[in-house]
């Protein structure tokens, strides 16, 4: 007997939740280090105009396909079209493979919350707090070094991921309740920092610095590539997270709206978290010091920054708790939202219990996670991060864009968007251009840059800085994990039509009779407010 499929207690709820995993560490320090990389102005401009054409439409498609069937990933993207299922088995297996490490910074932060009260005898030692992140991970720069074991990393990280699983233990439910308190938590911690930042003497400045635009970065090509790639990282699209989510909504909530939402308060954040980098590296006198580069940012260049704040070192400590207790909520929810697509994803492909699936998918998680807190795990994490966003998942929003716009009808994705609603519908126009033409030319080009910068460019992550067998080893390891994941979904695909011929695990087809009924524009909506209740 299939189990009740949770639901989301309220329409805010899933907003909550989807914005919550939206938020994440990029918002916090990569989105404010490319601002300052290419002018703030420039940057954020040509951010929204991007989040415009590609990130919500994109979004708006993920939510409504997940809404549409029902399902996670594998069975959704299924549904359009059963040969598509091979691009849910590699979104899914793709967000395992990023949640492995995503856990461990996750536990660096925490760890970094636990040592803050170390600040307090570091004020005014800019070296001695831009070594002290480095000191306790135990990192030997190179993928050589995985004899070392950093036992402080390692008790973070299964802090880390207790946290995760009680978090998302009961699915829907459960993240219902917690997101009430880790999306408004950090809004709450930037906003003192950034009211500390502005009334420093130079916090002006840095806010200067943040809004005014460089117009002659307008034709660099590397602006455009970043703020397309931190649109669509930022959003957590192609994750198999938002097709989960929009699963647990109700046929009354208004996707459109939702995702406008969403897509803002995600820019929002970001904008915040800009104010305070902005500002606090202009009050001590460091904006030029701001990297684009989110783990030196956060670990190296910040703590520099929070030792010179005042003389009171009491108080340094107080703000580097602050900042990382922030850095703590944002991750959690990126991190168990994560956990869930995966987790829907192969429960609903397989008809099993939800909570055992997120049960086994969190221990093996863990379990692989480990290879990060040994003294290579620095140069492994940079590695599949690389590899994991860079090429994955581009090449999974490649794949999807073209099925639903090409071999599958857009029109039937946006029915379902703007079914239930009068008012604030997606324009036609709009979806079907971003969704057939742009979206699939934006990340091919996105996807060919990747591929050149790293194939002929740097010649791997590290630009052939190591020798021998480290230098092998990094080239080896990306591209393995590139590989994994494209080719898996293909295979399962290949092996369960061999083996499972009664098409017991086949997805429900998308039925174009119910397509039809919903652009019946005599349909009378539901409240959103009135129709969505918990199960």
């Amino acid at each position: 007997m299939e189990e009740k499929r949770g639901r989301w207690s309220s329409s805010f709820t899933f907003i909550l939740a989807a914005v919550g995993s939206a938020v994440g560490l990029g918002n916090a320090w990569r989105f404010p280090g490319l601002a300052a990389k290419y002018g703030g102005g420039t940057f954020i401009f040509i951010y929204i105009l991007m989040m415009l054409v590609l990130g919500i439409p994109l979004l708006m498609m993920e939510i409504a396909i997940g809404r549409k069937t029902q399902k996670g990933a594998i069975h959704a993207v299924g549904a359009m079209n059963k040969k598509f299922q091979w691009i849910g088995w590699s979104a899914t297996v793709n967000a395992f493979v990023i949640v492995t490490y995503y856990a461990v910074v996750f536990a660096w932060v925490i760890l970094m919350a636990l040592l803050s009260y170390k600040f307090n005898g570091l004020t005014g030692d800019v070296e001695g707090a831009g070594n002290l992140w480095a000191e306790q991970i135990k990192t030997t720069g190179t993928t050589s070094g995985f004899g070392t074991i950093s036992f402080l990393v390692l008790g973070a990280l299964v802090i880390a991921w207790v946290l995760i699983y009680v978090c998302i233990r009961n699915g829907a439910s459960s993240v219902s309740k917690v997101v009430k308190f880790t999306v408004f938590a950090p809004v709450v911690c930037l906003v003192i920092m950034a009211i500390k930042g502005v009334v420093m003497p130079g916090g002006i400045d840095g806010l200067a610095k943040m809004i005014t635009p460089n117009l002659k970065q307008l034709g660099v090509a590397s602006l455009w590539i970043d703020a397309i790639g931190q649109v669509f990282y930022s959003l957590s699209i192609m994750m198999a997270i938002m097709i989960a989510y929009g699963s647990y909504l109700p046929k009354e909530s208004n996707i459109a709206r939702d995702a406008v939402i969403i897509a803002f308060s995600d820019l929002g954040v970001s904008l915040l978290s800009s104010i305070v980098m902005f500002t606090t590296m202009g009050g001590v006198g460091m904006l030029d010091n701001m990297d684009a580069s989110g783990v030196k940012t956060a670990f190296i260049i910040y703590p520099q920054a929070i030792v010179k704040l005042t003389n009171n070192g009491m108080f340094n400590s107080i703000f580097a708790f602050i900042f990382y207790f922030c850095l703590c909520t944002l991750a959690i929810d990126s991190a168990f939202s994560i956990i869930e697509g995966i987790s829907a994803s192969i429960s609903d492909k397989f008809k099993l219990n939800a909570k055992k699936v997120t049960q086994v998918v969190c221990v093996i998680a863990a379990a692989c996670s480990l290879i990060y807190v040994t003294g290579a795990g620095l140069a492994c994490l940079d590695i599949v991060d690389t590899y994991a966003n860079g090429i994955n998942l581009v090449f999974v929003g490649i794949t999807e864009t073209i099925a639903v716009g090409w071999f599958f009808k857009t029109e039937k994705v946006l029915a379902e968007i703007n079914k239930n609603t009068k008012s604030f519908k997606m324009s036609s126009t709009w979806f079907e251009v971003s969704i057939k033409y742009l979206a699939p030319i934006i990340l091919t080009i996105f996807f060919a840059w990747n591929l050149y910068d790293l194939a002929i460019v740097k010649k791997g992550v590290y630009g052939g800085k190591e020798s021998g067998y480290s230098a092998t080893a990094n080239i080896i390891l990306g591209w393995a994990v590139s590989a994994i994941v494209i080719l898996i979904g293909i295979i399962i695909s290949f092996i369960e039509s061999k083996i499972v011929k009664d098409g017991s695990l086949d997805p429900e087809p998308w039925h174009d009779d119910e397509v039809k009924n919903e652009l019946n524009t005599n349909y009378v909506p539901t409240s959103v407010a009135d129709a969505v209740e918990e199960n």
